[in-house]
């Protein structure tokens, strides 16, 4: 741990359920920024821009502004710039993220590109089965996580992952996922950083999106039993965490941080 220079950090499950803080979890926060750490918060969040996010967290104690946020529609915006400049975008996501997607084209009719973000009322049949069709006519599909679920205050609930699967199996095509935990999501929190991948490290409650897909980029990854951790999901993946603990309020301490 001597070695950390950088800690990535998603918001919910591990600093937040329902964006209210988890026990320790300012504190953690404070104390990590304290020892000098650069830190940045990494999340799949898709109802909510960066400014908002930060917003939300500031009122919540947490001393954070839209600087410190990467999130999943960000970063889509950056990967559609770059990889379909001037494309025809159809976007399948629940909440408003148009700050966060710049000058993205958003259209209803002919897309270019089929965007999913995160799921919610917006994914009925009839936005599902345009996007269906869309794809048969050669649309490529971008989606920005493959999270199944997230965890509220009233329990686990249903994420576009779900959905994604049965899109791809159904049209016979395979997305680009631009979020957590592709490589490229985890890269550009560090350039942003300055930082390699060798002196980071990734904080997290999905084991297979936050923590296994940044140990396959190279940083160091800490599981938490918050948020949506789940023992039989824990003893099912694919891999092994580097450090499991209870909570972020643990993490000072994994850090060698005195208090």
């Amino acid at each position: 741990m001597e070695s950390v220079r950088a800690v990535l950090i998603d918001i919910d499950g591990v600093l937040t359920v329902s964006w209210r803080p988890l026990p320790g979890a300012v504190e953690a926060l404070e104390r990590i920024r304290a020892a000098g750490l650069d830190v940045a918060l990494v999340t799949n969040t898709t109802s909510r821009t960066r400014a908002a996010i930060a917003g939300t967290l500031s009122a919540a104690g947490f001393a954070v502004d839209a600087d410190d946020v990467l999130t999943a529609p960000a970063a889509t915006a950056a990967y559609l710039a770059e990889h379909f400049p001037g494309a025809r975008c159809a976007l399948l996501n629940s909440g408003d993220i148009g700050e966060d997607l710049g000058d993205i084209a958003v259209v209803d009719d002919r897309p270019d590109v089929v965007v999913l973000g995160g799921a919610g009322p917006e994914f009925d049949y009839a936005a599902l089965n345009r996007a269906f069709g869309h794809l048969q006519r050669g649309a490529e599909l971008v989606a920005m996580h493959r999270n199944l679920y997230w965890r509220t205050d009233a329990g686990l609930q249903l994420d576009s992952g779900a959905f994604l699967v049965g899109l791809e199996r159904a049209a016979r095509v395979e997305a680009t996922i631009t979020g957590k935990p592709s490589r490229a999501f985890f890269e550009a929190a560090l350039a942003r950083m300055g930082r390699s991948a060798a002196d980071a490290l990734m904080v997290g409650d999905d084991i297979e999106s936050d923590v296994l897909g940044a140990q396959r980029a190279g940083l160091t990854g800490v599981l938490v039993r918050t948020g949506k951790y789940q023992r039989e999901t824990h003893e099912r993946a694919s891999g092994t965490p580097d450090h499991v603990v209870d909570s972020i309020a643990d993490l000072p301490a994994l850090l060698g941080l005195t208090p």
